[in-house]
């Protein structure tokens, strides 16, 4: 099977290393890639956003699969055009992406499919947020409707900081806060069937201790030793497949990855955020320990056979991964800057902790710079979370990159557990 990837992030090196492993992949492509993904697959250039350019790249490397990965080509219905071309898809159509694309419409989806969830208003005047935030009280959760790249949410205790950020966005959704420990759990649906993977924690804020910005992620594990054993098969019973028999009653099924963003709270489970794909950087903990080769996974999906499927297995490894952001980031990150130190990790750490790019390029001389925010993450596995941890800050600390900053404290606690 000749399989074509878009994107460009780590969550797409993360999904093209578990394609390139399975023997049922033939020739891997990726569009527009990143200069770690060209180890592993061919890359080609394409507007991500062009339903139509990449459903004629598609047709022109042959494809049989094409992954979808980010949120704004899949909010753009690039996965339609591609549908149309009489090519499988992995990736939800426009409309049913909205369930990212609008956290609105999200939360609209949730009341209907009794899925449980913060309680919220949707504002879009001064006086609206005024009332909501008074109404819900600190911390104040604001929440840009759209997409913001991660970007969009605000927690704070000052009144001020909550008001600025919902008078910057066009609509704005203000919610209660959530307490309790929060669970990424990712399912692949087909529409009707729901195929969850395995949950991990990541970390939102930039620094360590949960401290600083929001930012889109800045490292991951799994398994969670502290969670429920049950807690899979309650989130699939009362958040998953209610969404998605949802979505399907709307006549709008989500065929994809489904992502729950959740919230453990003194209350039970708590829906905090959908998404539409994959997530970075839970994404490289969870394909790292799963065993079962990932293509007729996602192209069953696409072709709607995912009850034909058998269960999945995984490995008993625990997963952490570590995110290295360059200078300034989450503001204007700095870009340009060598990496150093990605051959010594392949030859020191392999196969137990490897690199998975995200902002990268090659510069005119072939050296690889940074060209993001996020500009890799380190990802390690090992017997437990403790040996996993050691593996990828050990790999890590070979990276050298001007200005970077990555936190020191991902997994810490569970590996303590």
């Amino acid at each position: 099977m000749k399989v074509l990837v878009i994107g460009g992030g780590a969550r797409e090196h993360a999904l093209c290393r578990s394609l390139s492993l399975d023997p049922q992949v033939t020739a891997l492509h990726c569009a527009p890639g990143n200069a770690g993904i060209a180890e592993v697959a061919e890359l080609h250039p394409v507007d991500m956003l062009d339903g139509a350019a990449v459903a004629r790249l598609a047709a022109e490397v042959g494809a049989g699969l094409v992954v979808v990965g980010p949120e704004a080509p899949l909010v753009a219905g690039v996965a339609d055009a591609v549908r149309a071309a009489g090519i499988p898809c992995f990736g939800p159509s426009k409309e049913a992406a909205e369930l990212e694309g609008s956290k609105a419409f999200a939360k609209d989806v949730m009341a209907a499919a009794n899925v449980p969830t913060a309680r919220s208003y949707v504002c879009t005047t001064p006086e609206q947020i005024d009332d909501a935030l008074d109404a819900f009280g600190t911390p104040y959760v604001v929440k840009d409707d759209g997409l913001a790249a991660g970007k969009g949410v605000v927690v704070t205790a000052d009144l001020a900081v909550a008001r600025a950020h919902a008078l910057a966005c066009e609509r704005v959704v203000i919610e209660e806060f959530l307490d309790g420990p929060e669970v990424s759990l990712f399912a692949i649906t087909d529409g009707r069937t729901v195929l969850p993977l395995q949950p991990a924690q990541d970390f939102k804020r930039a620094l360590d201790n949960d401290e600083g910005p929001n930012t889109g992620g800045m490292g991951a594990y799994s398994p969670l030793p502290w969670a429920d054993p049950k807690l899979v098969d309650e989130v699939l019973e009362t958040v998953l497949q209610p969404t998605v028999d949802e979505l399907r009653r709307r006549g709008t099924p989500f065929s994809g990855l489904l992502y729950a963003g959740l919230a453990i709270t003194g209350r039970g489970v708590r829906v905090i955020e959908f998404n539409a794909r994959f997530g970075d950087p839970e994404t490289q903990v969870v394909l790292a320990r799963l065993r079962t080769p990932l293509a007729a996974v996602l192209l069953a999906a696409a072709e709607g056979a995912l009850a034909d499927l058998p269960p999945l297995t995984w490995r008993d490894d625990a997963a952490v991964t570590v995110v290295v952001a360059s200078h300034n980031y989450p503001d204007t990150p700095r870009t340009g800057d060598p990496i150093g130190g990605l051959a010594e990790i392949a030859a020191h750490d392999a196969p137990h902790a490897y690199v998975l790019h995200a902002g990268t390029r090659r510069d005119d001389g072939g050296t690889v710079v940074s060209a993001g925010g996020r500009v890799l993450s380190v990802t390690a596995t090992g017997e437990d979370l403790t040996q996993a941890r050691e593996r990828a800050y050990t790999a890590l600390h070979r990276i050298t990159l001007p200005g970077s900053q990555h936190r020191t404290d991902i997994a810490r606690d569970a590996a303590k557990a």
